[in-house]
């Protein structure tokens, strides 16, 4: 019992940290865009907010998911096609996109849910790219082309969505918003449950749990999220494309879960800001991105897999600052 209440008292701490940080950090990026390009981190906090969603069912649940990237794009096309063609106000559209996101984890979870590890994993690869080869072939994505030209319209008919600064701060606040609800979901009574189906799926079956609906309920929570990043990137870049719902999006978005550090509220954060920025540095270089950033994948598999919020988190400064300074 005292080791269960230490390690309680720890992650609280170590939970309390990690909002500070993200408050001191929001209170940052409220600046930022008056001294850094405002579509930049409206990239990167789409991307961040990705990857926090797939980071609650890696982290979280144990789950590992190589078709993300169908309920981020998914949403992109289903808000880009709501705002465009049917005229729903952007609000409407984000609405629309995450509902679709969660359908679709409802359906792709509850066929593969029942299934475990790698098998999981590639279950959920194949649902994805049936749903990329739907996009592709639909009349209402464009094939190819995807939606371009998507209006942002007026936020709730008052705020001006097409001045940049109005939709940094639009895009801001839906991370936060969406980076709270995580917060909130890992702190309850049913995110306890998770990490205990994480650490030890058989003995929550044998004390009545009923892990599947756990697991599925999660899942959907998950690409209900992702969809709320994809639906507000179709927003900021006004456009879906296939690029959205391709597997290298999968790819990318284990990437920098993994960097920052798996089962952390800050890490997906931290992970998404590197590979963005690596990606917006080298784009003007003649170095290909898709080899850097395998090359940094590399790196973290063999010298820090914690990933950098893990790993200093597990340092002496941040076992100090969470209270476990004694622990090896």
């Amino acid at each position: 019992m005292a080791d269960v209440a230490l390690e309680t008292a720890t992650a609280k701490r170590i939970a309390r940290a990690e909002t500070w940080t993200i408050l001191a950090g929001v209170a940052l990026l409220s600046l930022a865009p008056f001294f850094v390009y405002p579509v930049f981190l409206m990239k990167l906090l789409c991307f961040a907010l990705f990857a926090s969603a797939f980071n609650l069912l890696l982290g979280y649940v144990g789950l590992l998911s190589f078709g993300h990237a169908a309920f981020f794009g998914g949403a992109a096309y289903f808000t880009a096609h709501a705002v465009k063609e049917w005229g729903f106000t952007p609000e409407l559209g984000i609405l629309v996109g995450v509902a679709g996101a969660a359908l679709l984890g409802l359906v792709i979870g509850y066929l593969a849910i029942r299934r475990q590890g790698i098998y999981f994993a590639m279950i959920t690869l194949a649902l994805a790219q049936l749903f990329a080869f739907f996009c592709l072939q639909a009349k209402f994505t464009h094939g190819e082309d995807g939606i371009q030209g998507v209006p942002r319209g007026h936020l709730f008919g008052l705020i001006d969505l097409n001045q940049p600064i109005a939709m940094y701060f639009f895009t801001l606040g839906v991370f936060v918003l969406g980076v709270l609800a995580i917060r909130r979901i890992i702190e309850s009574p049913f995110g306890m449950i998770l990490k205990s189906i994480r650490e030890n799926e058989n003995r929550a079956i044998s004390l009545g749990l009923s892990v599947n609906s756990y697991k599925l309920a999660a899942f959907v929570m998950s690409a209900a999220l992702a969809g709320l990043a994809g639906s507000t990137k179709a927003l900021v870049f006004q456009f879906a494309t296939l690029t959205d719902v391709g597997w290298q999006m999968s790819g990318e978005v284990i990437l920098m879960t993994l960097l920052g550090g798996i089962g952390t509220l800050l890490g997906p954060v931290v992970g998404a800001a590197i590979v963005v920025s690596l990606q917006n540095y080298l784009a003007t270089s003649q170095f290909p991105v898709t080899i850097f950033t395998g090359l940094i994948f590399m790196i973290c598999v063999l010298t820090f897999r914690r990933g950098v919020v893990g790993e200093f988190l597990a340092s002496r400064v941040g076992r100090k600052l969470t209270g476990r300074g004694g622990e090896a």
